[in-house]
C-alpha cells in the first residue's frame, strides 16, 4: 500500500445520524418483546461515517449534508468538525428533526430501523452551492441515504467535471444504467446484489462491471472480477464482534487507497483492512482507523 505525499481531495454527500444501540440478548422476531442489558448512542449515518473515515485518514474532506435544528444536528455538526471535516455545506432545515437510526443488537447481529427526517431535506440546490469544491476535489463519494435525485445530480455534477465517483449501494435499492454506467466503483453486500441489479447471477454482474463492482458480506469478504479472473479477499478474524459500519469503512479504504494510486487489488485489501478495523468496537465511527496506524 502506497501512500503519496499529495493529500487526498474528498467530497462526500449524503446523511448523518445519531444511532441508539440497544444491545439485548437476541434479536426480537415479529411480535416479540425482549428486554436490552443497555442503550448506547453514537454518531453514525453513512455518509458522515464515510467523511469521518476519510478525513482520519488524511483526506481533505468536504461533506455535503443535512441536519435538523434541533440538539443533535449541533452534536454532529461539532463531532465533524472535531473530526477535521469541514461542514461549510452541511445545511440545516427547520422542517424535521436529525436522522436517526435505531439498531437491536445481539452476539453481532443486528435489526436497524433508519429515519432519514433531516436526510430527506438533502436537495440538488445544497450540492448545487458547494460547486466550486467539485473543481478541485480527487473523488466524490456517495451512499444511498439520500434521495435518488440528489444522487443523480451528484454524479452527473461530478462526470461533468471529471471527477471520479465511488458508491457504497446501501440501503440497497436499483440503480439505472446512467448510475452505474458513471460511478467508478460500486460496493454492495451480497445478499443485496439482486435489489441492485434485478436477477442477473453475482458472477454475470461481476464480469460486466470488472474492477468496478466489489461484492461485500459480512465476514470481510470482498469479492470482485480483474478482468481475467475472481478475485476473492478477506481479513480472517476469528470472529466479527461488530459489524455496523464495515461497508462504510471499507469504501473509505478503497477510496483512500485509489487516490493515492494504488492497484485495485491494493485498495480491496486496504478496504477490508479499515473494515476489520472497524469491526474491534461499537460505534460506526469509534474504531475508525487514523493514516498514522498505516504509516510507522
Amino acid at each position: 500500500m502506497n501512500f503519496s505525499s499529495e493529500q487526498p481531495r474528498i467530497i462526500v454527500v449524503g446523511s448523518s445520524s445519531i444511532d441508539l444501540v440497544l444491545e439485548t440478548e437476541k434479536v426480537p422476531c415479529e411480535n416479540e418483546t425482549v428486554i436490552a442489558r443497555k442503550s448506547e448512542s453514537y454518531f453514525g449515518g453513512k455518509g458522515a461515517n464515510q467523511a469521518v473515515g476519510a478525513a482520519r485518514l488524511g483526506a481533505s474532506v468536504y461533506f455535503v449534508g443535512c441536519v435538523g435544528m434541533d440538539p443533535l444536528g449541533q452534536q454532529i455538526m461539532r463531532n465533524m468538525v472535531n473530526e477535521n471535516v469541514n461542514v461549510g455545506f452541511v445545511f440545516e432545515t427547520d422542517r424535521e428533526s436529525t436522522g436517526t437510526a435505531y439498531v437491536t443488537t445481539s452476539d453481532g447481529n443486528a435489526a436497524i430501523v433508519v429515519v432519514p427526517a433531516a436526510n430527506n431535506y438533502l436537495s440538488v440546490e445544497h450540492v448545487e452551492a458547494a460547486d466550486k469544491y467539485f473543481h478541485t476535489a480527487d473523488l466524490v463519494l456517495l451512499q444511498l441515504e439520500v434521495s435518488m435525485k440528489v444522487i443523480e445530480y451528484t454524479v452527473k455534477k461530478a462526470k461533468k467535471y471529471g471527477k471520479k465517483v465511488g458508491m457504497y449501494a446501501s440501503p440497497a435499492q436499483r440503480l439505472s444504467d446512467e448510475i452505474l454506467n458513471n460511478v467508478d466503483f460500486l460496493v454492495v453486500k451480497s445478499n443485496e446484489l439482486h435489489i441492485v441489479f434485478g436477477e442477473e447471477q453475482r458472477e454475470e454482474i461481476l464480469k460486466k462491471y470488472f474492477n468496478k463492482v466489489f461484492v461485500r458480506d459480512d465476514i470481510n469478504s470482498t469479492i470482485y472480477f480483474d478482468g481475467t479472473e475472481m478475485k476473492y479477499c478477506r481479513n480472517d478474524k476469528d470472529k466479527t464482534a461488530y459489524k455496523m459500519g464495515m461497508g462504510d469503512a471499507f469504501t473509505v479504504g478503497f477510496s483512500i487507497a485509489l487516490c493515492h494510486k494504488n492497484s485495485i487489488e491494493e485498495c480491496v485489501k486496504f478496504g477490508n483492512e479499515v473494515s476489520a478495523r472497524v469491526s474491534e468496537s461499537k460505534g460506526s465511527q469509534c474504531c475508525l482507523p487514523r493514516l498514522s496506524d498505516f504509516i510507522s
